[in-house]
């Protein structure tokens, strides 16, 4: 299954620094902006298929709306980033705040946006957080958007009001709040995905798209390569492999090289 029309994508994480409002702001959208930049920059030469910002920095994250100024900053950084060129772009409005990443998404031309909790309801450091897929579905369709809606599995940093079966979870995300796409996550930024609970998902939902969220690497992408749809990759392609730290073009080139590897082993395996 091709992903925004890519064979599974690489998608690289823009985590934005402090914005205005935030208690680490440092005072300037400049720096915000051109980081922003870099790190996209470095993603695109390194053969990144798209990229996802996120307002990673923006720590301690609201449970609910965002404020004006951070929906603001975030488009700000949105039409920077659009102007590199016609790729695939998303937005991830922390923590959960889907009408605000869609609003930002038709402004600036993006073609999907990333929910931590689309449906029932999550435990998290920020609180009690709840889904959003009824307004947020209605929206999409009263502003004719056509901005896919990508909603995270038992999100990471988050755990459930109650114990919850994963592949029951699936497939309400699929069926019943109708995203467009799943995303698995370790428990945690830049911990791997447990392969069997990949493979449970994928069986609960074939004809579905799959991506990995978060722990994908150059040293692991093939244990993940036959199962999921897509990539959101972040941390290991960091400096030191510090979330906070630049991106680092040389660990871009390898991933992208060790997936142009795992695509040739799948044609050849096809010619065969």
């Amino acid at each position: 299954m091709d992903l925004l029309g890519i064979h599974k994508p690489l998608i690289g994480v823009v985590h934005l620094l402090p914005l205005p409002g935030a208690p680490r702001y440092g005072g300037s959208m400049k720096r915000v902006i051109d980081r922003a930049m870099a790190d996209a920059t470095a993603y695109r030469k390194g053969g990144m298929d798209g990229l996802l910002i996120e307002n990673y920095g923006d720590t301690p994250f609201h449970a609910g709306r965002l404020p004006p100024d951070t929906i603001a900053a975030m488009t700000a950084v949105g039409i920077g980033l659009r102007g590199l060129g016609a790729f695939p772009l998303g937005i991830n409005a922390l923590r959960s705040d889907g009408l605000a990443a869609l609003a930002i998404a038709t402004a600036i031309d993006a073609q999907f946006i990333r929910v931590n909790v689309l449906a029932g309801a999550m435990m998290t450091d920020q609180g009690l957080i709840q889904g959003c897929a009824a307004c947020l579905m209605r929206s999409r369709a009263t502003l004719r958007a056509r901005v896919e809606i990508w909603g995270d599995l038992l999100v990471k940093h988050a755990v459930p009001l109650a114990p919850q079966d994963p592949i029951d979870a699936a497939t309400d995300l699929i069926q019943r709040a109708h995203a467009d796409a799943l995303i698995l996550t370790g428990h945690r930024t830049g911990a791997p995905v447990a392969v069997e609970m990949l493979t449970q998902v994928r069986g609960a939902v074939p004809r579905s798209a799959v991506v990995i969220g978060s722990g994908i690497a150059t040293g692991n992408l093939d244990q993940t390569w036959s199962l999921a749809d897509g990539f959101i990759v972040g941390t290991s392609l960091k400096k030191g492999s510090r979330t906070q730290s630049p991106v680092d073009p040389a660990r871009v080139e390898r991933l992208v090289e060790w997936r142009k590897h795992l695509a040739g082993d799948r044609r050849r395996r096809q010619v065969q």
